[in-house]
């Protein structure tokens, strides 16, 4: 019964576009810290970021050497002269395809590392497949040891307006996740409206997602600050009214350390300092890390690091 009400409530909201792009200008507007306090907001952004690769020709060796990146994100000496070197900063995951897991788990257990795994499933990036199979790749990225499950919605049933048939879905890989955090990727760049977005958004808390996150990064138009309002506001108000904390996961063309600095502000003012860790933020990226690094390296020496003197991400 109530979630008949609540889908009924859901069919009827509207969301101000206006308002969402004037907050969203405003936000890009405003000044970024400078110095000291930038170099310690981007060691945050570090922190947060889902350190990803999910391409077609991605072998052991690749993972291999994300993972080593991902215990190790910036270069010992320059943390060294922060005194940052013991502060255990390493970045809040690495995310993979399913057939990939176990590479990245057993070579995080041979550096004893706790980091966790994210697997994306359930037919990324379109969703496009049986859901008896979408399931079954979640079971799969489970067993094989991942503890984070990026999945992605049928956009069909968003935009026909099946919203009961999405929540139920939805339920379906919770339920799949066992006990592994699941991330909702609601692939913006596909729901057509502003209002589409939010009301996906709550459906997607409502069937029990621990993340919702914008987009693969395989879409045209990816993560963007509107979009991004929109599904923080749908995050709280979803805590208003059940208390439930729910976090946030940009993703796709996010690639300087300025726009993580942005995304980072974004969150503070609109959710609060609550949702400034890990635990309720991430940032999905493989080529922002590389940018927050030299940044770093010309906050400690002065200079810009030529592309040989930092790591290949």
């Amino acid at each position: 019964f109530y979630l008949e009400k609540d889908l009924e409530w859901i069919a009827k909201v509207k969301v101000n576009t206006q308002a969402v792009l004037k907050r969203a200008q405003h936000v890009q507007g405003q000044k970024t810290p400078k110095k000291q306090w930038q170099a310690a907001w981007l060691l945050k952004a570090v922190t947060c970021i889902d350190l990803t690769t999910l391409a077609g020709d991605d072998t052991p060796s690749n993972i291999h050497r994300l993972c080593l990146k991902a215990i190790q994100p910036v270069r010992y000496d320059l943390l060294k002269k922060m005194d940052m070197h013991d502060k255990g900063i390493t970045t809040a995951a690495v995310c993979v395809y399913p057939s990939r897991v176990a590479d990245a788990i057993k070579l995080l257990n041979a550096a004893n590392s706790s980091l966790p795994v994210a697997s994306v499933a359930t037919g990324f990036p379109t969703g496009q497949t049986p859901l008896e199979t979408r399931l079954q790749e979640v079971h799969m990225a489970v067993a094989d040891g991942a503890t984070e499950i990026d999945i992605v919605i049928n956009r069909m049933l968003v935009l026909t307006g099946q919203w009961e048939a999405l929540y139920d879905e939805i339920c379906q890989f919770r339920q799949a996740c066992s006990d592994a955090h699941m991330k909702t990727i609601l692939a913006i760049g596909e729901l057509g409206t502003f209002t589409n977005v939010y009301k996906a958004s709550m459906v997607a808390m409502m069937a029990g997602s621990d993340f919702i996150k914008t987009s693969t990064g395989k879409e045209v138009v990816n993560a963007t600050y509107p979009v991004a309002i929109v599904m923080m506001r749908a995050i709280r108000n979803y805590f208003l009214c059940t208390g439930h904390k729910v976090g946030f996961k940009p993703a796709g063309g996010i690639r300087t350390a300025q726009e993580s600095l942005v995304w980072l502000t974004l969150i503070k003012e609109e959710l609060g300092n609550d949702w400034l860790c890990p635990h309720l933020f991430r940032l999905g990226a493989s080529s922002l890390l590389a940018d927050i690094e030299r940044q770093i390296y010309h906050y400690v020496t002065g200079q810009y690091a030529a592309y040989h003197e930092l790591p290949m991400p």
